[in-house]
């Protein structure tokens, strides 16, 4: 038997015996220990198998002891001192594997790809999106995270509101067409939710005309779409020999849908190939839009924002107002460019909260002026010193800024081979 010797520290270290010990199980000690009959020498072990080692001679003692003369109804006896196994706090540990002298392996650190994961690594995301399998916007969901849940949603703002809900992990939805512009209640919908941009994808839009099976061109008195979608369409309807009524509904793939559900034999949709072979329409014509060039940009958003990084393209957008209305945006442009920092796209939009500024003067009389929000792209991470210089100088003028994400761009290629792939692969 070891001896002990008193000792004041509160730290612990164990005398380690030279013969071999028996086999006990490796135990960790999660907690210091003071007892009377035992102590500790010079405050702390010599290493760490010195201190595993004095903890398995305390496990062997507890367990043979506890098994010889129990003491205190059963309580283990240690050196002549009652010592409940409770306050050893001794805890089993599994072996290591991969590590000598059961040493553990120190915790892997974090990476930058820990914390912001690449755009495309969507599986079995949760993807809310406006409107009805067959959407455009669900093959942008497909394009931007593959082998994701489309959930769709009847309404922009139900998108956003299924990621506050955590009914969705993300949301994708349309910003702007090459060919209709800027799809504004978006812009509105950013400003009122707290939700941020994580990415953004660019989805080239290929129209078809369906109808029901069996019905040709001739038949047809209307044509059922997304109002961007007659628009982008309104003059190959026109050369294909169709002056029937146009009438707008919801989306795209609605319009198949109704075409469908209420078999109309008199009507004809504009959507997508994917929208005729979810609802059993056949296809009329393939590749309807006027202009070839026919793009939708889209952006992702989710309830926490991303690292920014410097490794790839970045693009970061931002919303500001002014008090003193639209004359600080020079300088607010000026900001960007005297660093050499291109902006992508500037759009404005009413103030809702103060649609209207008066200024008063005594020569002229009172003035009325439009209070603008405006939302600004520009390309550059926030990871970047001139990016963080700029915004520092745009807050001097401004009232208001927010940022409204830092994402990666889209660089893949624009090609409508792809873009059929994307919704073939939903």
């Amino acid at each position: 038997m070891h001896s002990f010797s008193p000792a004041s520290s509160h730290s612990l270290q164990f005398l380690v015996p030279t013969r071999p010990l028996p086999s006990v199980p490796v135990v960790r000690c999660s907690s210091g220990f003071r007892s009377p009959g035992f102590s500790h020498v010079h405050g702390v072990a010599a290493n760490r198998a010195d201190w595993q080692s004095s903890c398995a001679i305390l496990s062997g003692k507890v367990v043979s002891q506890q098994h010889s003369s129990p003491d205190n109804n059963g309580a283990p006896t240690m050196n002549g001192h009652t010592a409940a196994l409770t306050d050893l706090s001794l805890v089993p540990i599994d072996n290591i594997p991969g590590s000598d002298n059961n040493k553990p392996l120190p915790p892997k650190p974090l990476t930058i790809s820990d914390l912001s994961p690449a755009p495309m690594h969507g599986s079995q995301l949760r993807v809310a999106y406006q409107g009805v399998p067959g959407a455009y916007s669900e093959a942008a969901a497909g394009k931007a995270y593959r082998n994701c849940e489309a959930i769709p949603c009847d309404q922009f703002e139900v998108a956003f509101q299924a990621v506050e809900l955590w009914i969705a992990d993300r949301a994708v939805l349309p910003v702007e067409n090459s060919l209709g512009g800027s799809i504004h209640r978006n812009y509105d919908l950013l400003l009122r939710h707290r939700l941020h941009i994580v990415g953004e994808v660019q989805l080239p839009v290929h129209h078809c005309l369906l109808a029901l099976p069996g019905i040709r061109k001739e038949y047809l008195t209307r044509v059922i779409s997304h109002p961007q979608a007659l628009a982008q369409c309104e003059h190959t309807l026109t050369k294909l020999g169709l002056n029937v009524a146009r009438e707008a509904v919801d989306d795209t793939a609605g319009a198949a849908e109704f075409i469908a559900t209420n078999n109309l034999r008199d009507t004809a949709a504009i959507a997508s190939a994917r929208a005729a072979e979810l609802y059993g329409l056949q296809v009329l014509a393939d590749g309807i839009q006027d202009d070839p060039g026919n793009v939708t940009r889209f952006v992702m958003l989710a309830r926490e924002p991303i690292i920014p990084r410097t490794d790839r393209p970045f693009k970061t957008s931002i919303v500001f107002a002014h008090d003193k209305g639209t004359s600080v945006l020079f300088k607010v442009l000026s900001a960007f460019a005297f660093r050499n920092i291109s902006l992508t796209k500037i759009e404005s939009r009413p103030h809702r909260n103060r649609p209207i500024r008066l200024v008063d003067d005594a020569n002229v009389g009172t003035a009325k002026h439009f209070e603008y929000l405006f939302y600004v792209d520009f390309e550059a991470s926030m990871a970047e010193v001139r990016a963080q210089n700029a915004l520092a100088e745009v807050q001097e003028f401004t009232s208001f800024l927010r940022v409204l994400g830092s994402y990666p761009m889209d660089m893949t290629p624009l090609s409508t081979s792809c873009s059929r792939q994307d919704l073939q692969s939903l």
